[in-house]
């Protein structure tokens, strides 16, 4: 687990974490005096007597200047107000940075997940659920945070207990051997018992948390087959068992996080009936002369329970949300590609040689494929589903990288070196079309910044910004979540003219007009093919009909070209 954090952190996250041990450090002799001071302060209260007798305070009375032994125990009981005043606000103080070290790691560990997702190759990231993905971005980074400050509390109430026991043993040993072995054997009987229960249920937590927000994705994604299916109770009944896992795994760590605290608070009460059991049996006597003794055990065990709580809490809250630890790690320590800024130009073609590609070891999709595809060509690939089609343009546009063989443009290998500026010269129009809920524009430009201007010379090319200017609001139009404010072939031309908005050099549709009905699909295989003219265009699609403008048409059989 240390070691796993440890490659979390920065470099200057270790040197705030080495602070932040130091402050713990002065926090706990702070809250060891706080608990030490009592005792004397007690003691004189008790009797002035012992200012005259006991050479420590003697001195501390006539260095002072005191005349009246009152005063001097007056000003002792303000300098003891003001100290603890002095700790209250030092242990605010500490807080405050515990917060900001441990809540401050969400927005890093956030934000490298982030970054990690983006930057992971696509063929992985067609492998990993996005609910997942959410999931560890959302709530396992937050739960590591969690994990992280438990941590620190822990090892800050370690210190204290340390420092506290030290105490105990320096004033009475025979006492603190009594109360240390009463401790361990419950702290003992806490980790064998609450403590595995507690992991159980954060692992539980973990796998429904995962189906909750698996099913949450899958609902809205396919909300108008839902509802025209009529399987709503289905779900639901599917979603109530995920979110009571989650709630019950959640509910019994709220509880057992509980029980260390009142456990201790009775074993507590019990240990400080015993030591006036004890004091009163040694000298059957009342125990005034052992009041100032008493005193500081009695505050001694009232500050150590709260910490001896925090250490197995802490544990215990480590425990639970240990899985978090685990999922954040493996996702920030995945493969990111490592693109380059290479460019590279293309002027006159692109060549594949002895091209080949498998999913699965020994299961290949495409097999030593060689093609030549000249600038401004139009070209087409068709074949039965499966046939390595997609899988292909996939490998040209620079999204997959081929097993065996290799890609040119022009006379320039398609590497890592230079696949970043391939890219940026290709428009790719899929065959689902997804628009987030924003406006056109924002669709249309897609990170990029917006230039009105361009964005509406594109609409126009795609055919569609008269019908946006005249039924709706224009470059504002709302498209709604997945484009479910406009129709399927609104949308296409939406995708198109986000795929002409960069001014691409090389023009994909990847059965870009499959799902669209054969009227609307000619209108807009129409505008592409004249879009195109300057272009060089590649197309996937299974109808015959679609291809009649290209100038070369591929089949692909068994991951072969025919």
């Amino acid at each position: 687990m240390f070691k796993k954090l440890n490659a979390l952190l920065s470099r200057d996250d270790k040197r705030f974490l080495t602070g932040l041990l130091i402050l713990s450090l002065v926090v706990s002799l702070v809250e060891t005096a706080g608990v030490s001071v009592i005792m004397p302060f007690i003691a004189v209260a008790g009797n002035f007597h012992l200012i005259q007798s006991n050479v420590y305070y003697h001195r501390v009375y006539e260095a002072l200047g005191f005349t009246q032994e009152s005063h001097f125990v007056i000003a002792f009981g303000i300098a003891l107000i003001l100290f603890y005043l002095f700790r209250s606000a030092f242990n605010l103080f500490y807080f405050y940075m515990l917060a900001r070290f441990s809540q401050g790691r969400y927005h890093l560990i956030a934000y490298r997940l982030f970054e990690n997702y983006v930057g992971m190759p696509y063929r992985h990231f067609i492998e990993r659920n996005s609910s997942e993905l959410t999931k560890a971005i959302v709530n396992e980074a937050q739960n590591l945070t969690t994990l992280i400050s438990s941590m620190l509390f822990m090892v800050s109430e370690i210190f204290i207990v340390i420092l506290i026991y030290s105490m105990f043993l320096y004033v009475n040993w025979k006492i603190t051997l009594v109360l240390t072995l009463v401790l361990l054997l419950n702290g003992l009987l806490m980790t064998q018992t609450v403590s595995r229960l507690i992991k159980r249920q954060g692992i539980s937590r973990e796998a429904f948390q995962r189906k909750f927000y698996n099913i949450i994705n899958r609902v809205l994604g396919n909300f108008k087959m839902i509802k025209l299916r009529g399987n709503e109770q289905k779900i639901l009944e599917e979603f109530a068992r995920a979110s009571y896992g989650f709630t019950r795994a959640n509910i019994i760590n709220a509880t057992l996080t509980h029980f260390p605290r009142l456990f201790l608070e009775a074993i507590g009460f019990s240990l400080v009936a015993s030591i006036v059991i004890y004091l009163i049996f040694k000298y059957q006597t009342d125990i005034s002369s052992a009041f100032g003794l008493l005193s500081m055990f009695v505050l001694g065990l009232y500050r150590l329970m709260p910490s001896v709580n925090r250490i197995l809490s802490s544990y215990n809250q480590i425990l639970f949300y240990s899985r978090s630890l685990d999922i954040v790690h493996n996702d920030l320590f995945y493969e990111v590609e490592q693109l380059g800024e290479e460019p590279i130009e293309f002027e006159k073609s692109i060549r594949l040689e002895h091209l080949s590609f498998a999913y699965a070891e020994g299961k290949p999709v495409l097999e030593d494929v060689n093609l030549l595809i000249r600038k401004r060509e139009k070209v087409a690939f068709t074949g039965e589903s499966g046939s390595g089609k997609s899988t292909l343009v996939d490998l040209i546009i620079g999204l997959y990288r081929p097993q065996k063989g290799a890609i040119y443009i022009d006379e320039a290998e398609l590497s890592e070196r230079n696949v970043k500026s391939w890219r940026r010269k290709v428009g790719y129009i899929p065959q689902a079309i997804y628009l987030f809920d924003g406006t056109v524009a924002e669709n249309v430009a897609m990170n990029e910044p917006i230039d009105e201007a361009r964005i509406i010379e594109v609409l126009k090319q795609a055919d569609i910004w008269d019908f946006l200017a005249k039924h709706h609001q224009g470059l504002n139009t709302h498209v709604g979540e997945g484009g479910v404010k406009l129709s399927g072939g609104q949308k296409q031309r939406i995708a198109i003219a986000r795929a002409l908005y960069t001014d691409p050099e090389v023009l994909v549709l990847d059965e870009a007009t499959s799902a669209l009905d054969n009227e609307t699909e000619a209108r807009i295989m129409e505008e592409i093919y004249r879009i195109s003219r300057d272009k060089t265009l590649i197309i996937v699609a299974h109808r015959l009909s679609t291809l009649e403008g290209c100038d070369k048409i591929y089949k692909l059989e068994k991951g072969r070209i025919l």
